[in-house]
């Protein structure tokens, strides 16, 4: 079997994520709770798998793909809340570097965020992050300039109708749904992150131990993290998975494109 000929592994933490992707549902396989299925995204042989939400569902989802599965790839296609506040719900994160906020030492009730597996006494780097490769991003970026998607109504923005933003840039990753205005904006002033998601970066960090497997995190935001956002993540959460879809089609075909 060539590169090109293997399935890419596309994963969602819940079944709303998931439900816009898959184009030509085929077998399944069940392993423990989880159950795979091949299928088709954007013409691409695929396996799609519903993870579950946190970083350790994740990872074993992710290894799976990659050692029963032979998936060359892995996408993440989902939701997630906002840090930035120049994006709004309904705009679409691209991660360009996946980042576990939630990893590292706690010291007089801040953490040093570290990169995962690294001591604190190690001697290593520790710099906290998973980056695109520079050609993918390219790549990436240049699928995404003139994406066509769906305004969004003044409902959803919850101002006047616009058209969505689709951007790349970080996203952090934790075992924690955020709802803390505090948390939001010291988060987004440490990392200058534009998102937050339960996944990412722990799928991120299989990747890179498994061989520099290349993954693709796309999130739509449901919601802005702070105060509300238990409430808006419901109630926005099928506009977003829709466009998150959208959005994780065209970077399989960049993926392809781009030789991964």
């Amino acid at each position: 079997m060539t590169s090109r000929t293997r399935p890419l592994g596309v994963l969602s933490a819940i079944p709303e994520e998931l439900a816009h992707l898959d184009e030509a549902a085929g077998e399944t396989e069940q392993i423990g709770e989880l159950q795979f299925t091949r299928g088709l995204i954007a013409g691409r042989a695929a396996v799609f798998v519903e993870c579950g939400a946190g970083k350790v569902n994740a990872a074993i989802a992710a290894t799976l793909l990659r050692t029963r599965f032979d998936c060359r790839a892995l996408l993440f296609c989902g939701v997630a809340g906002g840090l930035d506040p120049a994006y709004g719900v309904g705009d679409v994160v691209i991660a360009r570097r996946n980042l576990q906020h939630d990893y590292g030492v706690l010291s007089a009730g801040e953490i040093r965020t570290y990169q995962p597996g690294i001591s604190s006494l190690s001697g290593l780097d520790r710099t906290p992050g998973y980056d695109l490769p520079a050609p993918l991003e390219a790549r990436l970026a240049a699928a995404v300039r003139d994406i066509n998607l769906p305004p969004l109504s003044a409902a959803v923005t919850g101002d006047v109708a616009r058209s969505p933003v689709v951007a790349l840039g970080t996203v952090l990753s934790g075992d924690t749904f955020l709802h803390c205005d505090a948390t939001r904006i010291r988060l987004h002033m440490t990392f200058h992150a534009a998102a937050v998601d339960m996944e990412g970066g722990a799928i991120a960090q299989v990747c890179r131990r498994l061989g520099d497997v290349p993954f693709v995190n796309v999130r739509c935001l449901s919601d802005l993290a702070g105060a509300t956002s238990h409430l808006d993540f419901r109630t926005f959460l099928p506009v977003a998975a829709k466009l998150a879809a959208t959005v994780t089609r065209t970077a399989a075909q960049a993926m392809d494109e781009a030789g991964g």
